[in-house]
């Protein structure tokens, strides 16, 4: 009986996106501002476990977009609240804020091959509730979506969305 709950409380949500992703990104030019211009970028993403099954986290790297720029999302699970964290870090901010901590995560968790994370955060120095998405289409296909809102979660409005294909050796 244990085994089951074990594999059925969440903690193992995320295994499909440990390997090597092409992803296509469409992102908002201009986000909370009623414009609906987008870019298209590529990029490339590597996922690994964490040791002990604690999580695991994903480095971006955007092909020709912002070049230099490097990502990483960083996915805890919390077996108490049966709660993933995901943090954003990246070398343009660090995910942190002044005093050195990191920014507060997207929480959340998946329900019926659909993960829905959520938090507080600061866009253009408004505070806004931000989403994401992860959609599991098949073992070698996910979309992700981030949308924030200004209405504390009644009506959002999605600036990035990324479509992952895993690449095979």
């Amino acid at each position: 009986m244990k085994e089951v709950e074990q594999l059925s409380d969440g903690a193992r949500d995320f295994d499909f996106v440990i390997g090597r992703w092409h992803t296509v990104n469409q992102r908002r030019l201009t986000s909370l501002q009623g414009k609906d211009e987008w870019e298209t970028f590529e990029s490339t993403e590597e996922a690994r476990q964490l040791p002990a099954g604690i999580g695991n986290y994903d480095d971006f790297h955007p092909i020709s977009w912002r070049p230099g720029f490097v990502a990483m999302s960083l996915r805890i699970f919390n077996p108490e609240t049966k709660l993933w964290s995901i943090y954003w870090l990246d070398n343009k901010t660090g995910g942190m804020d002044k005093t050195g901590s990191l920014l507060a995560p997207v929480v959340g968790k998946f329900t019926n091959g659909v993960g829905i994370f959520e938090g507080d955060d600061i866009w253009d120095n408004k505070p806004v509730r931000v989403r994401y998405t992860w959609s599991v289409l098949a073992a070698d296909n996910a979309t992700w979506e981030q949308a924030l809102s200004t209405d504390g979660g009644k009506t959002w409005e999605t600036n990035w969305i990324a479509r992952h294909s895993r690449v095979r050796d």
